[in-house]
């Protein structure tokens, strides 16, 4: 099998417990966009989504792509392939996966107050090197709502035995009185650590990066006129479960704002393109982000692979004399094996790349994610 330089990503709609996905309908071409239960679109995904009574879809969230006009699996590439997929140390270190989920997300209603694992809790209880801190880059808000928001930490926590009896009676009006609302727009870039509680507003279109697992635990059980059957809401474990992977310190908005929100570092600036860092090391070590604007010629060099989102503008890359256009929304996968990725735009571009987290050996060496222009 010979491999392409670039994967270009098709949509990968994945059932979720909430509705939405009426923009990702439009970005797909679809004559009537309208929300469902498939609001996500999980973009070169090697994890698998877990969803109760949809057990027997195996192959559900995984990313698919084409080869020699075969579809196949990007997990099944990445393991037959590892070093030209992933590169040798990623393999060495991670295996052959990507080690990070990531997802466009278009909600129509706001999400289940939820809270997702650190590290050590799941290693301890999951069996799982991964837990699943999050980071959000906020893409757009539907016109309707005027005053977008998350709910992110408890403002004001109760105490842990407080929140299992708010919990186990479905008191909403006392959950709900734990937070304030943390305003957000189209540009925000932040991070929700594992541990802490957070529910997405309604109307809110993002892309979702994330430590490659599906962990959640839902301390509200009805949303959207679905019920959580019970093995979905605390990981097919008790409530006393639920409650220990939250934390319960005080998370003022000002804190929220100045520990968790993330703004744009340049790295490379030249001929009028830029490329910044949104998150690196600083933030976590679980996957890096930088966001690149296109004017006129960008070369873009990198020393692991990574995934591609056009969040605006249009364009095209051209890798070893080969043109391949791009629109908004274009997802793309950039293997290991590839060198140098030339973007060029005339009206202007924009897109957010994804990459792995560093390999020990770099951590110790300290050396640099994204490779500067020469």
């Amino acid at each position: 099998m010979n491999l392409p330089d670039i994967f270009f990503l098709p949509p990968n709609r994945v059932w979720r417990t909430y509705p939405g996905g009426k923009r990702l309908d439009a970005m797909e071409g679809k004559a009537n966009p309208e929300d469902s239960r498939f609001p996500e679109d999980w973009i070169g995904s090697t994890t698998r989504a877990v969803n109760k009574g949809r057990e027997h879809l195996v192959e559900e969230g995984l990313a698919k792509v084409e080869v020699d006009g075969e579809t196949v699996l990007l997990k099944e590439l990445c393991e037959r392939y590892p070093d030209a997929m992933l590169g040798a140390r990623h393999v060495a270190e991670y295996g052959p996966v990507t080690q990070f989920l990531l997802k466009f997300l278009d909600s129509a209603i706001r999400l289940h107050i939820q809270c997702h694992p650190t590290i050590p809790f799941a290693r301890k209880y999951l069996n799982s090197g991964s837990g699943k801190t999050e980071a959000y880059v906020i893409l757009g808000i539907r016109e309707e709502v005027k005053e977008p928001y998350i709910y992110m930490g408890f403002q004001r926590p109760p105490a842990p035995d407080e929140l299992k009896r708010i919990v186990q009676e479905q008191d909403m009006d006392a959950m709900l009185a734990c937070f304030d609302r943390v305003p957000i727009k189209p540009g925000d870039v932040f991070m929700v650590p594992g541990g802490m509680p957070h529910a997405i507003g309604e109307g809110v279109f993002m892309i979702e990066i994330m430590e490659p697992t599906d962990f959640a635990v839902r301390v509200e059980f009805e949303r959207g006129g679905y019920v959580l059957p019970e093995e979905a809401r605390f990981m097919n474990r008790d409530v006393d479960f639920a409650v220990s992977m939250f934390d319960f310190n005080p998370t003022p908005i000002e804190k929220i704002k100045d520990q968790y929100f993330c703004f744009p570092k340049p790295l490379v600036e030249r001929n009028g393109s830029a490329e910044y860092v949104l998150i690196d090391e600083s933030r976590t070590p679980c996957f890096r982000v930088n966001r690149v604007d296109v004017k006129g010629r960008y070369e873009k060099r990198a020393d692991s692979f990574y995934v591609g989102i056009v969040s605006k503008g249009r364009g095209a890359v051209r890798i070893n004399g080969q043109d391949h256009p791009l629109e908004e929304g274009a997802k793309f996968f950039i293997p290991y094996q590839t060198d140098a990725v030339l973007c060029e735009s005339e009206t202007g571009m924009e897109f957010i790349a994804t990459f792995p987290p560093k390999s020990e050996n770099e951590r110790a060496g300290d050396t640099e994610s994204e490779v500067p222009n020469n």
